[in-house]
């Protein structure tokens, strides 16, 4: 059975997982000849983890996916309390990087390590984060939720408006962001 908030939660890993990769790649290529454009998306991509995955993706799982799960799976019950703390840890390591981004690109190159290494870490957090979540909870809550539960989610998800996925008209809201994004950061995310 397939089910919209299911599919929702797949294609905003998947752009989010693009996104890091992009984000990944425009950091180890560095900063060539348009520092300001370099800085200015990586600032936007940041941006974007903090305003949409953070804000909007994570709440919809932890207040609404999770708690009927847990209470149903004991399994999956574990690996919830460890995404619970994940989703509280991520925000403030999103703004961590954000800062360190910030102090690279006003104090220069010393800087450019701190903020590498804490990318690469917050890859890797992310990575098994997703993992788990694919891999425990979303197959669990295949087994365990009602058609109930199912109505609730799709509704709730089906709200989600993800603009950096392609699949939704674009939102004047995030217009400027969506644009900085594409126009600047490599494939798959942008064009540049």
């Amino acid at each position: 059975m397939s089910h919209e908030s299911i599919r929702t939660i797949h294609e905003e890993h998947a752009t989010l997982s693009a996104l890091l990769r992009s984000l990944d790649w425009m950091v180890r290529q560095g900063p060539k000849e348009n520092i300001a454009a370099f800085f200015e998306v990586l600032r936007a991509m940041l941006f974007y983890i903090d305003e949409f995955p953070e804000r909007q993706h994570h709440p919809k799982e932890t207040e609404l996916l999770f708690p009927p799960v847990a209470a149903r799976d004991a399994q999956a019950a574990a690996a919830i309390a460890q995404l619970d703390q994940d989703h509280a840890r991520g925000e403030s390591e999103v703004r961590e990087l954000q800062h360190l981004l910030l102090a690279w690109e006003l104090l220069g190159e010393p800087r450019r390590a701190a903020f590498e290494q804490a990318l690469a870490r917050y890859l890797v957090f992310y990575g098994a984060h997703m993992h788990l979540e694919e891999s425990v909870v979303i197959p669990a809550a295949l087994r365990v939720l009602t058609d109930a539960d199912w109505a609730r989610l799709d509704a709730a998800f089906a709200t989600n408006r993800d603009p950096l996925s392609g699949k939704y008209p674009r939102d004047p809201v995030y217009d400027r962001l969506f644009s900085q994004i594409l126009s600047k950061a490599p494939a798959p995310i942008g064009l540049g």
